[in-house]
């Protein structure tokens, strides 16, 4: 499972609230009701990984901490990678078992990699000139994988644990300098025919392949869409939060939790050695049930949980969320 501990842009936490105690809860429900034996800790303040990688150590996890940079200068992701590395060594001290994620799709979210502004503009650039595309990639994979070189080197020195990095596959990754090769699936209409060969044929590398970032939305379509899940939603021009929908879309949480069914068999029987669902809960990104369809943002959501508005739910008298459909697809796969 995928635990995020907020997502930094422009000076923004996108989880405000982040009590110890709840995370502690909230990790618990992953262990114990959705029978995960490892969690992905994601997010830009290094302060809340290390404090959400400890806890989940603590709970017998597997721990894969990964810190997840957005907009910063290279510069900038070395200094978090060698705060983290050190972070993550202090935790793997104690006894836990935990991998090292050297970054996520680095190329697209983050400048000096792609020409561009922002992710969109940065894939969109890339890929819109065919005649020149094979050019394009070749000069990202080499300056991918410099900068990948020298950020293997300064988090060996720091943590002595397994190392990965969440890949997409365009960036051409050499995977040398890894203990596992990790990919970010994500199953769209255009792919799905050939999706299962792909997955077969990435397990049969050289090292164990690791699947993140694979997941979808509760509204109907959602999983067609593949990485252009989140297109449907309207966001703040100036802090990025996300307003509303775009339109109405039909709540559809049995095609969610049918999605998520089907890329674990698919994980499951095609040899992937470690599988990471994105994600528990998206902060930000409401249950409103009443009024204005448009203003549910969970329908949007990739959560296997729906987050209340100052409410606790049924299922967990304790929490401010409610598990959606989803959940109880994950839990029971897991279960076996």
């Amino acid at each position: 499972m995928t635990y995020d501990t907020g997502f930094v842009t422009r000076g923004r936490t996108s989880r405000e609230d982040f009590e110890p105690a709840v995370v502690r809860r909230e990790l618990a429900v992953i262990r114990d009701d959705l029978h995960c034996d490892a969690v992905q800790i994601i997010g830009g303040d290094p302060d809340r990984l290390e404090l959400a990688a400890g806890i989940a150590a603590g709970l017998g996890l597997e721990v894969w901490f990964s810190p997840y940079p957005l907009e910063l200068a290279p510069e900038q992701i070395h200094a978090l990678f060698r705060d983290c590395a050190e972070r993550a060594e202090r935790i793997r001290r104690q006894g836990a078992e935990v991998v090292f994620v050297t970054g996520v799709e680095l190329s697209v979210m983050n400048p000096g990699f792609l020409p561009g502004a922002t992710p969109e503009e940065r894939v969109g650039r890339l890929m819109g000139r065919p005649e020149s595309r094979a050019e394009a990639l070749r000069e990202l994979g080499l300056r991918v994988n410099a900068f990948l070189g020298e950020a293997v080197a300064a988090v060996r020195e720091r943590f002595r644990g397994r190392l990965t990095y969440s890949a997409i596959q365009f960036e051409q990754v050499d995977w040398t300098p890894f203990d596992f090769t990790t990919f970010e699936l994500i199953r769209s209409a255009e792919v799905a025919d050939v999706f299962r060969d792909a997955v077969r044929t990435l397990a049969r590398g050289p090292k164990p392949l690791a699947v993140t970032g694979f997941g979808t939305a509760a509204y109907r379509g959602a999983g067609d869409r593949g990485g252009r899940v989140l297109d449907i939603v309207e966001y703040d021009p100036e802090t990025g939060a996300p307003v509303r929908l775009d339109g109405v879309y039909e709540r559809d949480e049995a095609g969610q939790a049918a999605y998520l069914d089907e890329l674990l068999d698919i994980f499951e029987t095609e040899g992937v050695d470690s599988a990471f669902v994105f994600l528990f809960a998206l902060p930000g990104f409401p249950h409103r049930p009443d009024g204005d369809p448009r203003d549910d943002l969970d329908r949007a959501g990739l959560g296997l949980v729906k987050l209340l508005e100052g409410r606790r739910g049924t299922a967990y008298p304790d929490m401010e969320w409610e598990p959606k459909a989803a959940f109880a697809a994950v839990a029971r796969r897991y279960r076996r």
